[in-house]
């Protein structure tokens, strides 16, 4: 069997919770391809921070780096916190210092009462479903207004002035866009869309240039485009439509979340952050919830599927597909907590997901 290590960063708020939930649904469908799994808890996040001023240290930055298959991260945000200090260290400084610039994010409906949009929904009286909603979307994931440059003027005056400064790069916008599309290829995908928001900013060209470059080598895959503000409308209007859509960091950070919506919400929403060949980083994206941490009603169901695409990533598909099998399973059965209207308590749904598992 093989044997993976995975860093285990629980975080803030309700991460802990539900990273603890999904961990033995994720061990019990590893252990079915063959694969065990050394967690290693970390005890980084808000607590820590405020204990010791410890952020991320560099030998624990090394060693993520350098010595584990992956990261398991629970959420970030801390009210104890306001500057997001400690978030912004972990969560944006591991984005940037291991240069994992894909931030992969999957839109798919896994029971059809999650949309809320209309005719969506089964018909009970023919079995008939209706549109189906299953899209991804790769977010460059380390530069553009993210990088945090400008400048400040007048700070805390009348004709107090803000400049922020998006930054596009050739070799960055390229990869990303080419990622989206190997990823189309190697998933029997069809169509890859490109958004920006080159009518109105000039900078935004780039990614129109490179798109068609790019794009011209995948002759098989259909490409096309939408202005970010046209796309969002068509999301909600038809979002059987898309198959992989490819944008920058600000508009990936928006669309993903809208995205996440149309199939539930955000406690079913996971994402990965990866660099082929390195150790990628997953993270459930509901944030910390800090007014329901620790009442034990968190959906531990997004922890579930990141946890799916972590195994996915370390080359283990059939226990991905396991885990995505059983998170269906505990829909269609209502194994629900409130946020999906439902009664069950965070660590009965991760219990009720581990036990099918068992008996799958």
């Amino acid at each position: 069997m093989k044997a993976l290590r995975i860093a285990v960063i629980g975080g803030d708020g309700i991460g802990p919770e539900v990273i603890e939930a999904a961990i033995p649904a994720i061990e019990l469908a590893a252990k079915s391809e063959g694969a065990t799994i050394a967690w290693e808890r970390l005890p980084y996040g808000a607590d820590h921070y405020l204990k010791t001023g410890e952020t991320l240290p560099d030998a624990a930055f090394a060693h993520l780096k350098n010595a584990v298959d992956a990261i398991f991260l629970g959420a970030m945000g801390d009210p104890r916190v306001p500057g997001n200090e400690h978030a912004r260290d972990i969560l944006l400084g591991l984005r940037f210092r291991l240069d994992l610039y894909i931030n992969f994010r999957p839109c798919t409906l896994l029971h059809p009462d999650l949309c809320p949009l209309k005719d969506q929904r089964e018909n009970e009286g023919t079995g008939e479903r209706g549109r189906q909603v299953d899209f991804v979307i790769f977010r460059e994931n380390t530069e553009g207004l993210y990088l945090g440059r400008g400048s400040s003027k007048n700070v805390g005056t009348a004709d107090e002035e803000q400049i922020a400064e998006e930054v596009n790069t050739a070799p960055k916008v390229e990869r990303i866009i080419r990622a989206a599309f190997d990823w189309a290829r190697a998933n029997k995908r069809t169509r890859v869309t490109m958004a920006d928001k080159s009518n109105a900013i000039p900078a935004h060209r780039l990614w129109q240039r490179l798109f068609g470059e790019v794009g011209a080598k995948y002759p098989d895959i259909t490409r096309d485009h939408f202005y970010i503000d046209a796309l969002a409308m068509q999301m909600v209007k038809s979002p059987e439509q898309f198959q992989v859509i490819v944008t920058n960091n600000l508009f990936g950070d928006i669309i993903s979340d809208l995205g996440a919506q149309l199939v539930g919400g955000l406690g079913v929403a996971a994402s990965a952050n990866l660099h082929p060949g390195l150790a990628g980083l997953f993270e459930p994206v509901h944030g910390s919830a800090p007014p329901i941490a620790g009442k034990g009603i968190a959906n531990p169901m997004a922890a579930v599927l990141t946890g799916a695409l972590m195994l996915a990533d370390l080359g283990f598909p059939k226990a991905a597909a396991l885990l995505d099998g059983a998170v269906r399973a505990a829909l269609r059965e209502g194994q629900r907590t409130p946020d999906l209207g439902g009664s069950a308590r965070t660590a009965d749904v991760g219990r009720w997901i581990a036990d099918y598992l068992r008996t799958a």
